[in-house]
C-alpha cells in the first residue's frame, strides 16, 4: 500500500514537473512548432511542385537517389538557413561596431547614462552640504 501511495506521490511530481517545463519554456515550444509546421510545409509544397514537374517530363518522382527530392528540398532549406544566418551575422557585427542613436544596445546611451548620474550625484552632494 506505502508503495502504491509513492508511486501516486511520484506520478503527481513528475505530472508537475512537466507542467513546468511546458510553462517554463512555452515561447521556445511555440517557437519550435512554428519552424517544425513551417518546415513540413516547405517540404510538401516543394514535392507536389517537384512531381508536377516529373509528371509533365513523363518521369516518375523520386524521393531519394540520384535525382531525387531530397536533394533539391536540402538544397532550398539550407540556402534559406545561410541567408538567415548571414542575416544575423551582419546585423550583430554592424551593432557591435556603429551607433543607433537611442538605442538601449548604443554606445551613446552609456555615456548619457554615466552623465545623468553624474549629474544626479552633483546634486546630492549639494545637498548635502546645505543641509549640515
Amino acid at each position: 500500500m506505502a508503495t502504491h501511495a509513492t508511486r501516486a506521490g511520484t506520478s503527481t511530481h513528475s505530472e508537475a514537473k512537466a507542467r513546468s517545463v511546458l510553462r517554463d519554456y512555452s515561447l521556445a515550444w511555440v517557437l519550435l512548432a512554428l519552424f517544425v509546421s513551417a518546415w513540413v510545409a516547405q517540404f510538401y509544397g516543394g514535392w507536389m511542385a517537384f512531381a508536377a514537374e516529373a509528371r509533365e517530363h513523363g518521369e516518375a518522382a523520386a524521393m531519394l537517389g540520384r535525382d531525387g527530392y531530397i536533394w533539391q528540398f536540402s538544397s532550398a532549406t539550407f540556402e534559406n538557413w545561410q541567408s538567415e544566418f548571414l542575416q544575423l551575422l551582419a546585423f550583430v557585427v554592424l551593432t557591435s561596431f556603429l551607433v543607433f542613436h537611442g538605442s538601449p544596445e548604443s554606445k551613446d546611451s552609456d555615456e548619457e547614462m554615466k552623465a545623468a548620474i553624474e549629474r544626479l550625484t552633483d546634486e546630492v552632494q549639494q545637498l548635502r552640504r546645505q543641509s549640515q
